[in-house]
Order: C-alpha cells, then sequence, then structure tokens
C-alpha cells in the first residue's frame, strides 16, 4: 500500500541559539507516532517502519534529533542530552498540531521516549522501545564511544575523512541498509565529538524510580547477543514499567532485515493505544510478558 510522503521543518529558540530541525510525514489522520533514531544515525533508518505504520492508517513522524541527520549539528556540548531531546520531540508535536503521539524509537531513541513520557505523560499515548540504553550497557558504551569521542576532539581528521569519502557516494545504487551506514559516517568532528561528550557528562535516560512511575502502555523490544544493547536492559526496562510487554527479538538484525513480526507487533500495539480511550489505558493494559513467537 502506497503512503504519502512529506518533508518538513521547523525552528527552535533556545539559549544555545535558533537550530533547524527537520522530519518526515508519512500517511495522514489523528492517530500519531513519532519514530525516533539512533545514536548517530539519521531518521531515515526507522523508514520502513513508518511506512509499514502508516499503512495500517497510523500518521508516522520521523524526526532528526539536534546534532543528527539533516537537522542543525552544533558543536556545544551543552545542546546535547536525553531530556534536551525530549523537548524537541513535544516542540514537533506542537507544531503538528498534535495534542498526543505513540512515541517510540531505537537505542537513543528509546531513551529519549522514555524521557517525553517523563516529561509530559499526558502528551504520550504509548511508547515503542526497542533496545534501551540503560545500566547493563554502562561498559560496552564506553568502549564503544570512548575512542570515538576521543577521534572526533583530538584527531578530527578521521571523522571529517571518512565524512569526504562517504558523502560522494549517491545513496540510490546502494542498499537501503548500506546507505543508512553511509549517512551514519556522514558527521563532522566538531558536531560528533559535542554529541557523545553530551551524552557522557549529562543526563542519559530516566531514572529507575522516574521509570516506574510511568503509567504509559509500552512495548519493549530486546535483543539477544547485542552488548552496547544488553536484552537485560530491555527486560530490566518491561518489569519497571506498570503497563509493558516485553517483545524478544529473534536476532540483532530480525527488525532490520526480517521485519515482519516485529512490524506487526508495533502496528498492533499503536493502534491498540489509540482505540483505547485516554482514561482507560493503564487500567486495561496491565502487565504483560511475550516471547519470540
Amino acid at each position: 500500500m502506497l503512503v504519502s510522503e512529506r518533508i518538513g521543518q521547523f525552528f527552535l529558540e533556545g539559549e544555545h541559539g535558533r537550530d533547524r530541525l527537520e522530519y518526515t510525514e508519512y500517511g495522514a489522520g489523528d492517530s500519531w507516532v513519532v519514530l525516533l533514531h539512533g545514536q548517530l544515525m539519521p531518521r531515515r533508518m526507522q523508514q520502513p517502519l513508518a511506512r509499514a505504520l502508516a499503512a495500517e492508517g497510523l500518521h508516522v513522524v520521523t524526526l532528526d534529533l539536534l546534532g543528527h541527520g539533516r537537522s542543525d549539528r552544533p558543536a556545544d556540548p551543552h545542546a546535547y542530552s536525553t531530556s534536551a531531546w525530549a523537548e524537541q520531540v513535544l516542540a514537533l508535536l506542537d507544531h503538528l498540531g498534535a495534542p498526543q503521539a505513540v512515541v517510540g524509537g531505537t537505542s537513543l531513541g528509546a531513551n529519549v521516549s522514555l524521557e517525553v513520557a517523563v516529561l509530559a505523560p499526558e502528551r504520550v499515548r504509548g511508547l515503542v522501545l526497542e533496545m534501551p540504553v540503560l545500566n547493563n550497557a554502562l561498559e560496552a558504551g564506553i568502549l564503544a564511544f570512548g575512542p570515538l569521542l576521543f577521534a572526533a576532539r583530538f584527531l578530527p581528521f578521521t571523522v571529517n575523512g571518512l565524512r569526504l569519502l562517504t558523502r560522494p557516494v549517491p545513496r540510490g545504487i546502494v542498499p537501503f541498509w548500506a546507505g543508512i551506514v553511509l549517512d551514519t559516517l556522514d558527521q563532522r568532528a566538531d558536531a560528533v565529538a559535542a554529541v557523545v561528550h553530551g551524552l557522557f557528562f549529562g543526563r542519559v535516560a530516566p531514572s529507575s524510580d522516574q521509570r516506574r512511575a510511568i503509567r504509559t502502555p509500552a512495548l519493549v523490544v530486546g535483543h539477544p547477543a547485542d552488548p552496547i544493547h544488553p536484552a537485560a536492559d530491555a527486560a530490566m526496562l518491561a518489569d519497571e514499567l506498570p503497563n509493558a510487554t516485553f517483545l524478544r527479538a529473534r536476532s540483532i538484525l530480525e527488525w532490520r532485515l526480517r521485519p515482519e513480526r516485529l512490524d506487526q507487533a508495533a502496528a498492533g500495539f499503536a493502534l491498540g493505544c489509540w482505540r483505547t480511550p485516554t482514561g482507560t489505558l493503564a487500567s486495561t493494559t496491565g502487565r504483560r510478558r511475550g516471547g519470540t513467537r
């Protein structure tokens, strides 16, 4: 099924200046879903899921958070934290005139979605959280992103050189996920250093106590054998959230290469959030646990 796709932008005024953010809308209607990308990745990584959800009648928006994709990339570490990105999601909803949305994302996007639910629970209809980065990911995160921070700060030619190599490659001639990798490598060293610095020394996710207070229905997807996004973090989060369903992916690549099962689960969950009256969401969702099915 073909769905309409529209690119838009909006501007935020803040203490760090005026920033431009870009987004893509898929479909139409009042059943809003916002999908967020992983760290340093573009919003285009959520395009397949956005199209699948829009084909089910949902109005989906993918957003490039500040420092990512085609949005502005200031070189100020103070501009970056999960709470600052959550404010950008709320500003997007205001810009679109959307009172509520199902909010979800992958990795960094999952953490930002949790922040949105803490900052404005009345705006969040449901949460779709794929491989959140919480307590069990600390050591792997340091090992993965510490060298990147060092290279971007002290050896900027390594990051900028990759950009010079990857930017000229036409995205239309390579497979979709190869294009996403190329887009992820299209970085400026000063912006990369600022984003990683902001995450290391800023707020990465809501505290456990704050997570336990989130009453919003949630679908939590965990991956086996993924050290940066351990399934233990996803399972722990599903236990913490009062109205969560835990779904174990068969592999870390399932939602990328064979997405049908997880697309169907996400669509069913989002549609269910919109079909249930707001006041009864918490009472009707309850505690659910899921397997690979």
